[in-house]
């Protein structure tokens, strides 16, 4: 199944400005899971750490062209795409030079719209997966105006409603002065411990603010999950029999079904 109106691809942004969400974890393994049902898959990571490019197995030291090069104009973003050695998923990798780019960006023309323009020229992909950094600014600010939807890793625990709101408005800002195709696609909590109550308290309240958007796939607090990335794997190349891989690749089968009616509809 590929998306509707596949001739240019889906830009999907992950974001949160909240640190320790599982941003990252999510960004890589719905990737991941995206190219392993036949999806022609890109992953750019739009973070200065980097943990999606290690995530992966690539080193951010052996990097000739990266997130930075592309968005800054030093070169086009198809000569900083790398193959990850997985069927139907590539990269466009970064490191800490990216950190750069948040200075370079305050003054230069087209600040918000340079990621846009970089992947303007993509082709042969159905989806552009976005890992955003922990934070509202400009490499975040990029990735949100070069989306067309937005996928919100949210962690099961109470300080991680905080800030929910604050993105929901920035988003809302994005779309009314910026972007006005970029819509939230939904809610994935992650690190679900189903044995405590905070837990369930914290899904319920997110139910409640986003009623409609919340994905029914909750990610498992799971050490399984934590480990993978150090073996640069995704969970289901390091245990597909897990609890995590199971739900990330429900999580896979949600998007695509939430995406192509969102693509029917319009």
């Amino acid at each position: 199944m590929s998306v509707i109106g596949a001739s240019e691809p889906y830009i999907l942004a992950l974001a949160n400005q909240k640190g320790g969400v599982g941003k990252t974890t999510t960004a890589v393994n719905l990737a991941g899971e995206l190219a392993r049902r036949g999806q022609q898959a890109l992953l750019v990571d739009c973070d200065p750490q980097g943990n999606a490019t290690s995530s992966l197995g690539i080193s951010k030291r052996d990097l000739q062209y990266s997130t930075y090069e592309a968005i800054m104009g030093g070169v086009g973003l198809d000569r900083a795409i790398r193959s990850t050695g997985r069927a139907r998923l590539d990269i466009v990798p970064a490191n800490e030079h990216l950190a750069g780019a948040m200075v370079e960006l305050v003054n230069a023309e087209r600040r918000e719209w340079r990621l846009a323009d970089a992947l303007s020229q993509v082709v042969g992909y159905d989806w552009v997966l976005l890992d955003c950094p922990p934070s509202l600014g400009l490499l975040t600010l990029n990735a949100l105006c070069a989306a067309r939807g937005v996928i919100i890793p949210l962690q099961c625990e109470y300080l991680a409603l905080e800030g929910l709101a604050q993105l929901n408005r920035t988003i809302d800002l994005v779309r009314d002065y910026l972007n006005p195709r970029l819509t939230i696609i939904g809610v994935v909590m992650t690190m679900f411990d189903g044995r405590t109550n905070l837990a369930q308290q914290v899904v319920e309240e997110v139910r409640r603010y986003f009623p409609q958007r919340m994905f029914n796939t909750l990610i498992p607090r799971s050490v399984r999950i934590s480990e993978a990335p150090s073996h640069g794997q995704t969970i289901a190349e390091y245990d597909p029999s897990s609890r995590g891989a199971l739900a990330y690749g429900a999580l896979a089968d949600e998007v695509l079904r939430r995406i192509d009616r969102q693509a029917v509809v319009r």
